[in-house]
């Protein structure tokens, strides 16, 4: 075992480092001395309701025998502030936003703002450095459904010097004015939002899904958005029917997501469930992914992002996580312009996604947007239709279908041109997959550099239907094939098995080396 993260009254603890989301063997769990789960099967669970500055011991028990043991002491707390104390309902029917928002902005640091059991209308919340909101099982925030009665962030704000700018709303990798979301932080640090809550953004009892790409005052709210952030821990809560991506963290660091759950309607419109965009040292762990888009989009902005401020989203660890249907289990791009780099991806499983391990770019994302060291490590994949897609011809945007985005000619490399350089996916099985095992397609004028498969494996559903595997011009539906590549200097196969294909196992084209050992 191993103590990930500990609070005034909460910790999360890894209790099998080799499973996916779901351990390989359950555990039998011990506080004190005192059983507190009799089965538990997930590989990353958290402890909620304890005491402050107090002394724990926690024993995990396998096939009846003492397993592991850990002990660890939870943080002092200065005080607790109840938000009913300052006048909040919870009944689902009064407005509680001005008595939530004035327990957060009095809370001192080191301090607690209690949310009770109860279902509170809120409005978007704003957060405080040094603080710790807790949620209690059964409370619940309800947002409100009337955009007129939301906060705008606008995306662009000229410093008094007219030399510089200030940048609060965004929108699909732009400075854009935006409604403030949900939960909102802008430039607080050392803040730990607990569950086991809900926040529920009730966009199916609104507009928000309705022409959602029109802006209509502004651009539509995220549940969970910080700007200029650090040291941000979310643990344990559980967001749902967001107006849009949910959880947006944009030029932030040293951020956690733990035991969290996501979820929205299958149907519902770019509700993303996590897309860090310019962020650094960020991780993931535990976390159930059910959307409409795709269930974690790593991203760093669009040309003008990417050329003035060429911030990478850097450093990212996601692990021990599950995704559920969504377009793609993890994505990088397509809003990458500043570039990202350093990520593994690991022991992580998905089920049902019309795409697993995604990268999506474009030309025009420009010369800071370089894909890098990218690792996808022990990965189960259950129903995914194309497991692996590597896309530099995604057709995004307004002008993403014109032949300057879309030809396969050679095109100048200039400062327009983005890159994709090494992609590795190791210990990746796949099951029931549909179109092909992996699609690749690089730019003519940059191929992408290396791809690596390395103890793969792959197998069919022989009832499954064709589907296009990447979103470009000119990529037909397919069926059962092997690993597809267009324009790649490198393609290594180290003991990759692919079941039940029809045709060759690899179709490569205008690539380079190509080794299958």
């Amino acid at each position: 075992m191993k103590c990930l993260f500990v609070s005034v009254r909460s910790c999360t603890v890894l209790l099998d480092a080799q499973g996916d989301y779901y351990a390989k063997t359950p555990r039998r769990l011990v506080l004190n001395g005192k059983t507190i789960n009799e089965k538990e099967d997930r590989s990353v669970f958290s402890l909620y309701g304890l005491w402050p500055d107090t002394e724990y011991t926690l024993e995990a028990f396998r096939d009846g025998q003492k397993d592991e043991r850990l002990t660890f002491r939870t943080e002092k707390e200065v005080c607790s502030l109840n938000v009913k104390r300052f006048g909040a309902k919870g009944d689902g029917e009064k407005d509680d936003t001005a008595a939530i928002q004035a327990a957060i902005l009095s809370c001192p640091s080191g301090g607690r703002v209690l949310i009770p059991a109860g279902n509170y209308i809120t409005g978007p919340l704003f957060l405080k450095s040094h603080i710790t909101i807790e949620f209690k099982s059964g409370a619940a925030l309800l947002l409100k459904t009337d955009r007129r009665e939301f906060p705008i962030l606008p995306g662009m704000t000229r410093t008094t010097d007219e030399e510089g700018e200030f940048l609060l709303g965004s929108w699909e990798g732009n400075p854009l004015d935006a409604f403030a979301s949900a939960i909102t932080g802008i430039g607080v640090e050392d803040v730990k939002i607990i569950g086991p809550g809900v926040v529920d953004g009730r966009a199916q009892e609104s507009d928000w899904w309705v022409n959602p790409k029109i802006k209509r005052g502004a651009y539509r709210p995220r549940m969970f958005y910080l700007k200029g952030c650090k040291g941000v821990t979310v643990q344990g809560l559980t967001f749902r029917n967001s107006p849009a991506w949910n959880l947006h963290p944009t030029f932030s660091e040293n951020l956690s997501f733990l035991n969290v759950r996501v979820e929205a309607p299958s149907t519902s419109p770019n509700t993303d469930g996590f897309d860090p965009e310019s962020c650094r040292r960020v991780r993931v762990y535990g976390t159930v992914f059910s959307v409409g888009d795709d269930c974690i989009a790593i991203k760093a902005g669009k040309i003008y992002m990417g050329m003035k401020y060429h911030t990478p989203c850097e450093d990212i660890e996601i692990a021990w996580c599950c995704m559920l249907d969504g377009h793609g289990g993890v994505t990088v791009g397509s809003e990458m312009s500043g570039g990202v780099r350093n990520v593994r991806v690991h022991h992580c499983y998905m089920r049902g996604n019309d795409r697993g391990l995604r990268i999506k770019t474009r030309r025009g994302r420009g010369k800071y947007a370089v894909v890098d060291n990218i690792l996808f490590d022990h990965v189960r994949m259950e129903g995914v239709k194309t497991p692996l897609v590597v896309n530099a011809l995604y057709y995004c945007d307004p002008d993403g279908k014109t032949d300057w985005v879309q030809s396969r000619e050679k095109k100048p490399v200039d400062d327009t041109t983005p890159t994709v350089g090494s992609i590795r996916f190791e210990h990746v099985q796949a099951t029931d997959c549909e179109a092909c095992v992996g699609y690749i397609l690089g730019l003519p004028e940059r191929p992408v550099r290396e791809i690596l498969l390395k103890n793969c494996r792959f197998s069919f559903n022989p009832n499954g239907k064709p589907m296009v595997p990447a979103l470009a011009n000119g990529v037909k539906s397919c069926q059962r094939r092997g690993l597809i590549a267009r324009f790649a200097d490198s393609i290594f196969l180290d003991r990759v098995r692919m079941e039940g294909v029809v045709g060759d196992a690899l179709d490569c084209q205008d690539c380079g080396r190509v080794e299958n050992r």
